[in-house]
């Protein structure tokens, strides 16, 4: 009974086909600016024909039909950048219009369930494909325009790092000299005022050039490590670093008897110790009466060496401490947000580690290299 009836039913379809697809094509929503609306009627017949083989191919059969029929509008619908709403809509219209004509028939409800199903099995399932592989080709087009954009920004920023490097460098050369000069006239009137701070100043200022020019710089070829000793490299630093140590009343507690040696950049290393013992005696300055920053060094394992830099300043909170390693997280109002970044980029190169842990009154830097042993 269910056989005579899909008989009935696909030559009662056949007959009716032009009708039914006028029927179905009239009532589309279609897009005044939709470069395939054209084709809008071709893709309605080819669905209708996957309808009219519903009995007589097998489920494998009519899946490689909707899907390549699926696809196909999908693409369409893609490149027409068409809210994929119109395409389901027409789509659903279609298998009303159908059902519309399937009761003409007269046939009992019971009797064409089974035509009923399979006919919502190829709506289904080409809705299913068609929505699925539209969305994978919006995806890919958004893909590659934001591909396109983050290449276009990295030139940018590649043109714009080139430009800040060479700038960098032509503001150090005059810088340079006036250093000079300010020693000269320091040698010469030594009674002369506000030398020192003329000096401080812009030693202060060649050392936050210097933090740009170790981020933006490549590495130069031929350029070869040094063996040194960890704590003349500290005393320096802190040499380098006493008239701010000396402003801020800091006390500064090294723990370093045991001398270690390192295999690395030496004016790298030296940078990063600069830029975190800095960094203490800035926040100490600001916070504390009795400011402290106490150095340690130690040996590990006969492969490493590690130093501990804590100050008694502020804790720095959980949320900030997950990214203080960041670029351009700072908590200075006139900070460029580097000086870590740049410290975790040097130490990272010379194969070590750098971590931050900070509590109440108790902020500790903690740097892990290789040994000069150990190269």
């Amino acid at each position: 009974m269910v056989s005579v009836t899909n008989q009935k039913l696909t030559a009662f379809l056949e007959t009716e086909k032009e009708n039914l697809l006028d029927d179905w094509n009239k009532k589309v929503l279609l897009s005044d600016d939709d470069p395939y609306k054209e084709k809008v009627k071709d893709n309605a017949a080819s669905m209708f024909n996957i309808i009219l083989d519903v009995f007589s191919k097998s489920e494998a059969e009519l899946d490689d039909h909707l899907q390549k029929l699926a696809f196909l509008v999908a693409d369409e619908r893609a490149e027409a950048n068409i809210n994929i709403g119109e395409f389901v809509f027409n789509t659903n219209l279609g298998r009303s219009v159908i059902y519309k004509y399937m009761n003409k028939l007269n046939i009992e409800k019971e009797t064409l369930q089974y035509s009923i199903e399979k006919i919502n099995y190829c709506f289904d399932y080409f809705l299913y494909y068609a929505v699925s592989y539209y969305e994978q080709q919006k995806n890919k087009v958004i893909e590659e325009k934001n591909q396109f954009i983050d290449s276009t920004h990295k030139d940018r920023l590649t043109i714009l790092g080139q430009m800040t490097s060479s700038f960098i460098h032509e503001f150090r050369n005059p810088l340079t000299s006036i250093q000079g000069f300010i020693q000269l006239l320091k040698s010469d009137h030594p009674e002369m005022k506000y030398l020192d701070i003329i000096s401080n100043e812009l030693g202060q200022l060649n050392f936050q050039i210097s933090q740009y020019l170790l981020l933006s710089k490549k590495e130069l070829i031929g350029k070869e490590k040094t063996v040194f000793s960890l704590n003349v490299m500290l005393e320096e630093v802190l040499a380098f670093l006493y008239p701010s140590i000396l402003d801020a009343k800091v006390k500064v507690i090294k723990e370093t008897e045991i001398d270690m040696e390192i295999c690395g950049y030496a004016d790298e290393i030296r940078q990063v110790l600069i830029n975190i013992i800095f960094n203490a005696i800035d926040v100490l300055s600001q916070y504390r009466d009795d400011p402290v920053i106490t150095i340690k060094s130690s040996p590990i394992n006969n492969t490493h060496i590690k130093m501990e830099i804590t100050n008694n300043g502020p804790m720095i909170p959980d949320s900030l401490l997950k990214s203080i390693f960041e670029p351009f997280v700072t908590t200075k109002k006139l900070g460029t947000g580097l000086g870590l970044f740049v410290c975790r980029e040097i130490i990272e190169k010379h194969k070590g580690i750098l971590t931050c842990t900070s509590e109440t009154d108790l902020t500790t830097f903690v740097i892990l290299l290789p040994n000069g042993s150990h190269k």
